[in-house]
């Protein structure tokens, strides 16, 4: 074959295969890309970091990985919202160094300038994240992590490392020594972090946010320890309706979670600004459950709260990495992977039974309805149409309902499309289980062999009466029981997008208030 041929030839494989990327392209952004979950514009993300509140700004940064659609050498990525719904995609805010790669961690306002980093009465950001040296982890050291430090001057956009104080926190002889996470104990006045230690939780604290004390640790033995434990967060919550105060601790791990590969669970106590100690009715909880998770679908982890909001010291708002690492670098998507929940309050509520946190979803959510449609009362018996083919927008909806004369059946709820794909989820009520079905609702080889087990969590007692509250963006539910009492979140890869909703039992019930609320993020 001749140069030119060859030229034409190497030409053409290109063009194809430019189209072919513009193709895949084309489609995640008119099946994947969600309607109103963040993901970045390209490129690879896990974790959220870094988050804090000022004037008027919510920043969340997060793992990045720029140059690539699975997981690399991670930076931290940056997007910014007004009100923690729509997000805006800024710069890269903090890449590796001499000391190794951005790896998870945490930032704060310090708005009396306790750090002395401030200048021209411009209070800083300080964040605190750790270091993964991959020079050290090839050679087999323990001492690969430890905890640095970087400030900003300009609210966030840009940031100075702290090179002559790096690291601040030094690795104690542990291997898996990360994502420290900083707060405002606004009981104590003083600044505490919690940082994940293998198997425990580790506590420190300081005045300055540059030199930290060791305080404790928790956990060994207790909760789930069916993997690494990683990102935590701890904090001061008020049980709702009252003045009374807990301390929550949330940890995720990986593997071990509710239903395999990664999870998030939590703990109530008490801090006397040392120890961490489980409330007794909580302990009582772990004993019988083995494990409290704040979400018990598959994708949810490493979930972190923004905190120091002004006035609003005991307000927690919580957002997750909406995927699981079962199968995050194999999730069909081609110009990105990695999408994060929606953001939640989360309600510290005490009842007959003791403490739980609530998740329910931010109010600001409501902003963005542009039509409500409401049935007072359907009567069920069999299968029963409740949204019918085209009549709301699935991809971008909020739909409530109370389903009431409930027997000891089963009752399944299922999303479908006229491609065939379909997405149940209910509970069956004679073995007091909430269950997901994905089996039917991806079209990814890659990924479908990870949605053939059922995710379920147990639900104590029969029950008369259940309220669901579900959310769905393009390629995700967001399933809310009781008021939040239970979450759980999953997500799928159809062929097109769900199109109906229909509802299922065995003896004739009740669907009251079913509350279909189109959203619109135009």
């Amino acid at each position: 074959m001749n140069t030119k041929k060859l030229l034409l030839c190497g030409l053409t494989s290109l063009c194809l295969l430019g189209n072919i990327y513009a193709q895949r392209a084309n489609s995640d952004e008119t099946n994947y890309r969600p309607n109103f979950h963040f993901t970045p514009k390209n490129n690879w993300m896990n974790d959220p970091n870094g988050l804090f509140y000022a004037d008027g700004i919510y920043h969340l940064y997060f793992q990045y990985w720029p140059y690539g659609n699975t997981w690399g050498p991670m930076h931290w990525g940056h997007a910014t919202s007004k009100d923690l719904v729509k997000w805006e995609e800024q710069p890269i805010a903090l890449y590796p160094d001499r000391f190794g790669y951005i790896f998870s961690g945490s930032a704060a306002y310090d708005a009396q300038n306790t750090s002395g980093f401030g200048e021209n009465g411009q209070a800083p950001a300080v964040a605190i994240f750790t270091y993964h040296d991959p020079v050290k982890e090839k050679e087999g050291k323990i001492d690969v992590e430890s905890q640095g430090l970087a400030y900003s001057l300009d609210k966030g956009q840009t940031w100075t490392k702290y090179d002559q104080g790096n690291p601040v926190i030094k690795n104690p002889g542990v291997h898996d020594f990360r994502d420290p996470k900083v707060n405002r104990d606004w009981v104590n006045n003083r600044w505490i972090l919690v940082i994940a230690a293998q198997d425990r939780a580790q506590f420190y604290t300081t005045d300055n946010l540059k030199d930290w004390e060791y305080l404790s640790d928790f956990g060994v033995g207790i909760g789930a320890h069916g993997g690494v434990w990683e990102c935590p967060d701890f904090f001061p919550l008020k049980v709702k309706g009252t003045n009374e105060v807990k301390w929550v601790l949330i940890q995720s791990l990986n593997p071990g979670g509710a239903n395999g590969g990664s999870g998030t669970q939590y703990f109530i106590g008490d801090f006397d600004g040392t120890n961490f100690t489980l409330d007794k009715t909580f302990a009582q909880k772990l004993d019988r459950e083995k494990a409290v998770w704040i979400d018990y679908g598959r994708d949810n982890y490493a979930g972190v709260t923004w905190g120091g909001t002004p006035d609003k010291e005991y307000k927690r708002y919580f957002i997750g990495w909406m995927s699981n690492w079962d199968y995050a670098n194999v999730v069909p998507t081609q110009t990105w992977r990695g999408t994060n929940t929606t953001v939640r309050e989360l309600e510290l509520v005490k009842d007959g039974n003791g403490y739980r946190l609530n998740t329910v979803p931010i109010k600001n959510l409501q902003n963005y309805i542009t039509k409500t449609d409401v049935e007072k009362k359907i009567s069920v018996k069999q299968n029963t149409v409740l949204i019918p083919e085209g009549k709301t927008d699935l991809t971008q909806a909020e739909i409530s309902l109370t389903l009431k004369n409930l027997k000891k059946e089963t009752y399944t709820l299922m999303l479908s499309n006229t491609d065939g794909d379909e997405l149940h989820f209910g509970f069956n009520n004679a073995s007091g289980e909430f269950f997901i079905d994905r089996s039917k609702s991806s079209n990814s080889t890659s990924f479908h062999k990870f949605t053939a087990a059922v995710s379920k969590a147990k639900l104590p007692g029969i029950k008369k009466k259940v309220k669901l509250r579900f959310l769905l963006d393009k390629t995700s539910i967001e399933i809310f029981y009781n008021d939040g009492e239970m979450a759980f979140t999953e997500i799928f890869y159809t062929k097109s997008p769900f199109t109906s909703l229909s509802i299922e039992g065995g003896q004739k019930f009740d669907v009251e208030n079913l509350t279909v609320n189109q959203l619109n993020f135009n």
